[in-house]
Protein backbone atom coordinates (compact mmCIF):
# COMPACT_ATOMS: atom_id res chain seq x y z
CA UNK A 1 0.00 0.00 0.00
CA UNK A 2 1.07 3.56 -0.61
CA UNK A 3 1.92 6.05 2.13
CA UNK A 4 1.77 9.74 1.18
CA UNK A 5 4.40 11.98 2.76
CA UNK A 6 3.85 15.75 2.53
CA UNK A 7 6.36 18.56 2.71
CA UNK A 8 6.67 22.21 1.76
CA UNK A 9 4.34 24.04 4.09
CA UNK A 10 5.28 27.25 5.83
CA UNK A 11 4.46 30.89 6.51
CA UNK A 12 3.93 33.30 3.63
CA UNK A 13 2.43 36.74 3.18
CA UNK A 14 -0.80 37.23 1.29
CA UNK A 15 -0.15 37.26 -2.43
CA UNK A 16 2.82 34.97 -2.08
CA UNK A 17 3.43 31.42 -3.26
CA UNK A 18 4.24 28.01 -1.83
CA UNK A 19 4.71 24.60 -3.37
CA UNK A 20 3.64 21.50 -1.51
CA UNK A 21 5.04 18.09 -2.33
CA UNK A 22 3.60 14.65 -1.73
CA UNK A 23 5.92 11.70 -2.10
CA UNK A 24 4.65 8.15 -2.44
CA UNK A 25 6.32 5.91 0.09
CA UNK A 26 5.96 2.15 0.02
CA UNK A 27 4.86 1.90 -3.60
CA UNK A 28 4.15 4.17 -6.55
CA UNK A 29 1.07 6.31 -7.16
CA UNK A 30 0.24 4.38 -10.31
CA UNK A 31 -3.40 3.17 -10.22
CA UNK A 32 -4.26 5.89 -7.69
CA UNK A 33 -6.01 9.21 -7.59
CA UNK A 34 -4.06 11.62 -5.40
CA UNK A 35 -5.74 14.57 -3.76
CA UNK A 36 -5.04 17.50 -1.53
CA UNK A 37 -7.43 18.32 1.28
CA UNK A 38 -7.15 21.06 3.86
CA UNK A 39 -8.52 21.74 7.31
CA UNK A 40 -8.62 25.16 8.89
CA UNK A 41 -9.05 25.61 12.66
CA UNK A 42 -12.63 25.00 13.67
CA UNK A 43 -13.67 23.90 10.20
CA UNK A 44 -14.26 20.61 8.49
CA UNK A 45 -11.67 19.14 6.17
CA UNK A 46 -12.35 20.16 2.59
CA UNK A 47 -11.26 19.05 -0.85
CA UNK A 48 -8.76 21.25 -2.70
CA UNK A 49 -7.53 19.43 -5.80
CA UNK A 50 -6.92 15.98 -7.23
CA UNK A 51 -5.00 14.29 -10.01
CA UNK A 52 -5.56 10.94 -11.68
CA UNK A 53 -2.00 9.69 -11.81
CA UNK A 54 -2.37 7.46 -14.85
CA UNK A 55 -3.42 10.27 -17.21
CA UNK A 56 -2.50 13.44 -15.36
CA UNK A 57 -5.97 14.94 -15.45
CA UNK A 58 -6.68 17.38 -12.62
CA UNK A 59 -9.70 18.73 -10.78
CA UNK A 60 -9.99 21.75 -8.47
CA UNK A 61 -12.42 23.25 -6.05
CA UNK A 62 -13.74 26.55 -7.37
CA UNK A 63 -12.08 28.64 -4.65
CA UNK A 64 -8.57 27.74 -5.86
CA UNK A 65 -9.08 27.59 -9.63
CA UNK A 66 -6.63 29.86 -11.40
CA UNK A 67 -4.40 30.10 -8.30
CA UNK A 68 -3.43 26.51 -7.51
CA UNK A 69 -1.92 24.00 -9.91
CA UNK A 70 -1.52 20.30 -9.23
CA UNK A 71 1.04 18.29 -11.17
CA UNK A 72 2.99 15.08 -10.98
CA UNK A 73 6.54 13.94 -11.57
CA UNK A 74 6.39 10.30 -12.61
CA UNK A 75 10.12 9.68 -12.19
CA UNK A 76 10.09 11.17 -8.69
CA UNK A 77 6.79 9.50 -7.77
CA UNK A 78 5.69 12.83 -6.39
CA UNK A 79 2.72 15.13 -6.79
CA UNK A 80 2.93 18.86 -6.29
CA UNK A 81 0.52 21.62 -5.40
CA UNK A 82 1.76 24.99 -6.61
CA UNK A 83 -0.13 27.65 -4.70
CA UNK A 84 0.00 31.21 -6.01
CA UNK A 85 -1.79 34.40 -4.99
CA UNK A 86 -2.29 32.95 -1.53
CA UNK A 87 -4.96 34.45 0.71
CA UNK A 88 -5.34 34.37 4.50
CA UNK A 89 -8.33 32.08 4.03
CA UNK A 90 -5.99 29.47 2.51
CA UNK A 91 -4.46 29.00 5.96
CA UNK A 92 -4.92 25.38 6.97
CA UNK A 93 -3.24 22.04 7.47
CA UNK A 94 -2.92 20.50 4.01
CA UNK A 95 -3.18 16.75 3.65
CA UNK A 96 -2.25 14.51 0.75
CA UNK A 97 -4.39 11.45 0.26
CA UNK A 98 -4.68 8.57 -2.21
CA UNK A 99 -7.46 6.28 -3.36
CA UNK A 100 -7.92 3.67 -6.06
CA UNK A 101 -8.44 5.23 -9.49
CA UNK A 102 -11.34 2.87 -10.18
CA UNK A 103 -13.66 5.29 -8.43
CA UNK A 104 -15.78 7.97 -10.07
CA UNK A 105 -13.87 10.90 -11.52
CA UNK A 106 -13.99 13.74 -10.77
CA UNK A 107 -15.22 13.91 -7.22
CA UNK A 108 -14.54 16.26 -4.30
CA UNK A 109 -15.65 13.69 -1.77
CA UNK A 110 -13.32 12.23 0.83
CA UNK A 111 -14.96 8.86 0.35
CA UNK A 112 -12.48 6.28 -0.79
CA UNK A 113 -9.36 8.14 0.25
CA UNK A 114 -7.88 5.63 2.65
CA UNK A 115 -4.20 6.56 2.53
CA UNK A 116 -3.39 9.86 4.24
CA UNK A 117 -0.26 11.80 5.00
CA UNK A 118 0.47 13.50 8.29
CA UNK A 119 -0.33 16.98 6.99
CA UNK A 120 1.69 20.14 6.53
CA UNK A 121 0.81 23.57 7.90
CA UNK A 122 0.28 26.48 5.53
CA UNK A 123 -0.12 29.89 7.13
CA UNK A 124 -0.87 32.99 5.07
CA UNK A 125 -0.51 36.30 6.88
CA UNK A 126 -2.44 39.40 5.89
Amino acid sequence: QVQPVESGGGLVQAGGSLRLSCLASGRTFSSYDVAWFRQAPGKEREFVAAIRWSVGVTYYVDSVKGRFTMSRDIAANTVYLQMNSLKPEDTAVYYCAARSDRRTWPSPKQEGYVYWGQGTQVTVSS
